[in-house]
C-alpha cells in the first residue's frame, strides 16, 4: 500500500517516517509540507493513504481534498479536535490528536488493513457505519461545544426521544442517533443494553444486585443506579455467568 504524508512540520514527519519503518507492508511514496506540492505530488504517485495535517501552511487539509478527483485513504494526523466532525465526510480511516504515538498509529492501520481485506459491500459498510471498539475516539457537537471522546471512557448511553446522551466523564452531550443506531456500531461484548432506554458499558458496572422487579439493578462505579428490565435481566445472567 502506498502511503503519503502531508504535514508542515519536519519534525512531525520525521516522526511518523520512523513509525512506519515497522509496518513493511506500507511504501512511502512521497512527503509534502503544503497543499500546493501535496496536489502535485498525489496526481503524480496515486497513493492509497494519506497520513494528513489539517493546518498546512496557511491552507487547510479540507483546501486539498476538494481540489482532488479521487479522494484516498485518510488517517488525520492534527492538534485539532474541532475538525473531526468535517473529517468523517471523507474515507477517514481514523483521526489521530497529536501526538501521535506508534500504538496509535498501529490501531489506525489495523483498522484500515480490516477494510482493504473486507469484501466490497462490507467496504461500503464500513465507509458509512464504522464499527467501533473500546479505542475508537468519535466526535460530538453539542451546541456551540465540541468534544472528542473515547468508547472506553462512555459510562452509558441514554435514549432521549430519537437522540441519544453520551455520559462520559463530566460532560453529558448530545447526538443525533438513536440509541439502536448506536448499539448496531459498538463491537459486541463492550457495551449491555439494560433498558429500552440506556445502554451501559460493562466496565463501568460496580456491581449487581437483584431488584424488586425480578430484573437487577446495576451500580456503576460514578454511582448512578440503572434497572435492567425482566427480560434483558435474563440475558445478562448469561453473559455474566450470574
Amino acid at each position: 500500500m502506498k502511503v503519503m504524508i502531508v504535514e508542515d512540520s519536519r519534525l512531525a514527519r520525521l516522526e511518523l517516517k520512523e513509525q512506519l519503518k515497522v509496518h513493511p507492508q506500507l511504501q512511502l511514496i512521497a512527503e509534502a509540507a503544503d497543499v500546493p506540492s501535496a496536489l502535485t505530488l498525489i496526481q503524480q504517485h496515486q497513493p492509497d493513504l494519506l497520513l494528513l495535517d489539517i493546518d498546512l501552511c496557511g491552507a487547510s487539509a479540507f483546501d486539498l481534498l476538494a481540489q482532488l478527483e479521487a479522494v484516498p485513504q485518510i488517517i488525520f494526523t492534527t492538534a485539532y479536535a474541532e475538525h473531526a466532525l468535517t473529517a468523517f465526510d471523507y474515507p477517514t480511516v481514523d483521526y489521530l490528536l497529536k501526538p501521535v504515538t506508534a500504538e496509535r498509529l498501529a490501531t489506525a492501520l489495523a483498522k484500515l488493513s480490516a477494510i482493504a481485506t473486507a469484501p466490497a459491500s462490507e467496504q461500503q459498510t464500513a465507509d458509512n457505519e464504522r464499527i467501533l471498539d473500546g479505542n475508537s475516539n468519535f466526535f460530538v457537537k453539542d451546541g456551540e461545544r465540541c468534544y472528542l471522546l473515547k468508547i472506553s471512557d462512555v459510562r452509558w448511553f441514554e435514549a432521549i426521544g430519537n437522540y441519544s446522551k453520551v455520559h462520559a466523564g463530566q460532560q453529558a452531550p448530545m447526538v443525533y442517533r438513536s440509541l439502536n443506531s448506536i448499539e448496531q456500531r459498538l463491537m459486541p461484548g463492550l457495551f449491555f443494553r439494560a433498558n429500552r432506554h440506556q445502554l451501559v458499558n460493562l466496565t463501568a458496572i460496580y456491581s449487581v444486585e437483584p431488584s424488586v422487579s425480578g430484573g437487577f439493578m446495576l451500580q456503576l462505579r460514578c454511582g448512578t443506579e440503572v434497572a435492567v428490565s425482566r427480560r434483558q435481566s435474563t440475558v445478562l445472567r448469561q453473559q455474566l455467568a450470574l
